[in-house]
């Protein structure tokens, strides 16, 4: 069978000729190659398998290092900016959901677009520890520094610094820093700040502060940013009104808090810090409070061979509803708890914490050693964005920056949720009942859209559609089945049967009921949803999306069997859930003849699954092949790019993935072929779908190429955007590649089974798995796949398909059809 190409025209002329060579280049189309990897400067940024490193502190774009080295808890974010405060790209410390609403202008209105606007705060910054010696101030950017060295350490999640600055007076100063946001006290960060003068005396200031950067000017007196800037609706928006209203400052000795709050949202913050100094020289102390700064400044005269070290520690607490003088108790109260366990204490509690979590999350290669620090820096930002999210989602960009406003998106579900569902179900668990407690306004959303049951808003903090572009944002309906996916995803590999009685079919149910009054049945018998935008957001607005399609059916059909199996419990619960959802048993039939009837499209001349009706008489997308231009969304008027044949990121790609088992090995391949060519890649979302599917076929040169551009997308920026947050959802991603993706990982119907393809470039890949409570280390290799059944019970897989029982505690090695696994290039017939 020859590859499929894409064409230029109406269906009966798209049939592709058998062409030899990488499928990539047929006929010229090439969307998605120009996306370069830019080199990673390795004197600068050494190899270190469980630490990022710089060793100059102009090693990387000041946006981009600030990412790379924000600590965070996946509530309390502070992005890696220098203690010393400059120099800085954006000063950025972000509660999870703590946000400020603005009204929505829309130049030409319309009914049911979104009113309200939602974007993060930017919390007050108590990050900022300036030094003088000699009253010279140190700026790292450009101070004569003969040692520098700043880590982050994926094993305990703290951010370390070693400097020697030569002074302009010539004096050697050694200064080493730590900053940590606690995974074990969630609203709790510590900082500690060391100064030695091996040579000589000096005369030393250390001022500590706390800045309401959101509102109020900085150290430098420099107001912030309002929000002008270059377009590019990846970032987020800026404030034209003062959005942080002070309602309370106190201070006593190193003691002190300020408390806000938002002008239009409501939402309370206070924030407090405690500091301790600890020296043998003199100090004489000053403090300060105002309405949008605290400070404490000490003047010591430091000797050598003695060490000032001043420890600093904050707390934050918001609310929508409790007053700030409150949250400033529950800070006091955080801070004493912290001051009596000590630094050394609490750095050893968060070794505690990352240890377990590298226990079961961990991901090996025997391969390169850069590889394996990109992975745990992956794995590691996927553990700063959700572990203590608890009721609030995970955002794009978790706590690292101000990117898409700090917005929650199909993203959780669909690119995050699949790692925590297999190492951290309790935070998998936790995201899933934050999307149950914004039902009520997903129900209200549902009517104003003229449909049934509940839709999820496209983007949101507070559970109000905060899209105003609704072309790609609210036409998205396929988040209701995202959502409903992920769900039963948790339900197979956990067996939470609780959660799904008391909560989760409400979510199956409510999101059924929207897809069965948005679509229709046609004269032709089939149900059809038209008016809807798939993932790809370069065609938006379409007739019978293929994506949307499948996933609707899933949904469909999985509250359908969530329902049916409540029910055949005969203990009184179902007669309760169908009381509080008012259900009848004829919804259920309507929902399995809906899916069972489902348009999924299917071109018997090109072989191909068409990405929505029209989506293949549409021109082939021939704009800037000379000179390309990426992102297209940065360079195009959107009616150009829709009504070109040009994708985003994966759309029908991801639904053979995320569906896999409603598609044959040869419709994998055929459509891969025909939309891997004309995807840009202009979506961090894309290039770990392309890989998996790509490996699923055999398309090995091609799943590692996708595979590589995903691992660093972050670390060499990649896509130009890093310095707006870390890409939490290409990070899931990444993790989906290796374990679905290479690890041949699938787990359809709740059956977990491997069809493994390493990488030639690897000599083996390890990963673990919790499964309904038992906890499994894989290991494969191009030969053999070996499973450990570590505890909680037995544990049956398929490998190849054939069936393994590993019973608990024992070791099962498996060898693999080298036929079956093989990995084919890419120009090769099936």
């Amino acid at each position: 069978m020859s590859p499929v190409v894409p064409g230029r025209g109406p269906v009966h002329d798209t049939v592709g000729e058998s062409v030899p060579g990488n499928i990539r280049t047929t006929y010229g189309v090439n969307l998605r190659s120009h996306l370069e990897v830019p080199e990673i400067n390795r004197s600068t940024h050494p190899v270190d398998p469980w630490r990022w490193v710089e060793t100059s502190p102009r090693a990387t774009p000041l946006g981009v290092s600030e990412t790379q080295f924000a600590v965070a808890n996946g509530y309390l974010g502070m992005r890696g900016n220098p203690e010393e405060g400059r120099d800085t790209h954006h000063h950025g410390t972000y509660v999870n959901g703590f946000h400020e609403t603005w009204h929505i202008q829309h130049a030409e209105d319309a009914f049911g677009l979104a009113r309200e606007g939602q974007t993060m705060v930017n919390a007050p910054d108590t990050k900022t520890i300036r030094v003088y010696v000699d009253d010279e101030p140190l700026r790292v950017g450009t101070a004569d520094l003969e040692h520098y060295e700043r880590s982050i350490d994926f094993r305990d999640g703290i951010l370390r610094r070693e400097l020697t600055w030569r002074t302009p007076s010539g004096k050697k100063v050694v200064i080493r820093t730590t900053r940590m946001v606690s995974m074990v006290e969630k609203h709790l960060a510590v900082m500690t700040y060391e100064i030695e003068l091996p040579e000589e005396p000096a005369p030393v200031v250390v001022s500590s502060q706390v800045l309401n950067r959101q509102d109020g000017e900085d150290e430098y007196h420099i107001a912030p940013p309002d929000g002008h800037r270059d377009f590019d609706p990846r970032r987020g928006e800026g404030m034209d009104h003062r959005v942080l209203e002070p309602r309370l400052k106190r201070g006593e000795g190193g003691f002190q808090t300020l408390g806000y709050k938002c002008a239009n949202s409501g939402m309370t913050v206070a924030v407090a810090v405690d500091h301790q100094l600890t020296t043998d020289d003199d100090v004489t102390v000053r403090t300060d409070v105002d309405d949008d700064a605290a400070s404490i400044v000490y003047h010591a005269h430091v000797t050598p061979g003695r060490v000032l070290r001043l420890t600093k520690m904050a707390a934050y607490h918001t609310s929508g509803a409790v007053p700030v003088r409150e949250l400033a108790d529950r800070c006091t109260r955080t801070l004493m708890r912290a001051h009596d366990r000590g630094v050394e204490d609490l750095h050893r509690t968060q070794r505690d914490w990352y240890d377990h979590f590298w226990h079961r999350a961990d991901v090996e290669v025997e391969g390169p050693a850069e590889t394996q620090q990109a992975i745990r820096f992956n794995l590691f930002q996927l553990a700063q964005a959700s572990a203590r999210a608890e009721t609030a989602g995970i955002a794009a960009k978790g706590v690292t920056g101000s990117g898409y406003s700090g917005h929650y998106f199909w993203d959780t579900e669909t690119y995050v949720l699949p790692f925590l569902i297999y190492t951290r179900p309790q935070f998998a668990r936790n995201a899933l009942r934050f999307r149950y407690s914004l039902l009520d306004k997903a129900r209200a959303r549902a009517k104003e859209l003229a449909v049934n049951g509940a839709l999820y808003p496209w983007r949101t903090i507070n559970g109000e559609e905060a899209s105003a572009y609704y072309e790609a944002g609210t036409a998205q309906y396929h988040i209701n089945a995202d959502i409903a996916h992920a769900l039963v995803k948790y339900m197979w590999a956990t067996g939470d049967e609780e959660f799904m009685i008391r909560e989760g079919v409400d979510v199956l149910v409510e999101t059924a009921r929207m897809w069965v009054s948005l679509g229709f049945f046609a004269d032709d018998g089939r149900f059809h949803i038209h008016g809807v935008t798939g993932p790809d957001e370069y065609t938006t607005v379409v007739d019978n999306n293929l994506f949307t399609n499948a996933m609707a059916r899933f949904n469909l059909v999985a509250a359908a069997v969530a329902c049916k199996r409540i029910a055949g419990l005969n203990d009184g619960r179902w007669e309760a859930i169908c009381r509080r959802l008012k259900l009848g048993d004829d919804e259920l039939a309507q929902w399995r003849r809906a899916a069972e009837n489902m348009v999924i499209a299917y071109d018997a001349e090109l072989g191909v699954h068409p990405q929505d009706q029209d989506f293949l008489a549409k021109e082939v997308w021939d704009h800037d092949l000379e000179e390309p231009k990426r992102p297209l969304l940065l360079h195009f008027h959107p009616l150009v790019i829709y009504r070109h044949q040009v994708l985003k990121q994966a759309d029908v790609v991801l639904a053979m993935f995320l569906r896999g088992d409603e598609f044959s090995e040869d419709d994998k391949r055929r459509n891969f072929e025909y939309y891997d060519p004309l995807t840009t890649g202009d979506s961090t979302l894309s290039a770990v779908v392309q890989s998996i599917i790509a490996a699923e076929i055999g398309y090995c040169e091609e799943a590692f190429e996708h595979f590589s551009k995903a691992l660093v997308v972050d670390l060499a920026d990649v896509h130009g955007n890093a310095a707006d947050g870390i890409h939490v959802a290409s990070c899931g991603g990444v993790w989906s590649a290796l374990v679905s993706g290479f690890g041949g990982m699938r787990d359809y119907r709740g059956a977990i089974s491997f069809d493994p393809r390493v990488p030639a470039e690897w000599g083996a890949l390890t990963f673990r798995l919790t499964v309904r409570g038992v906890h499994v280390r894989v290991r494969v290799t191009h030969e053999e796949l070996t499973v450990v059944n570590l505890n909680g019970g037995d544990f049956v897989c398929t490998v190849q398909g054939t069936e393994v029982p590993v019973p608990s505690g024992e070791t099962v090695t498996v060898a693999l059809d080298e036929r079956a696994g093989a990995c084919r290039p890419c120009s090769a017939d099936a």
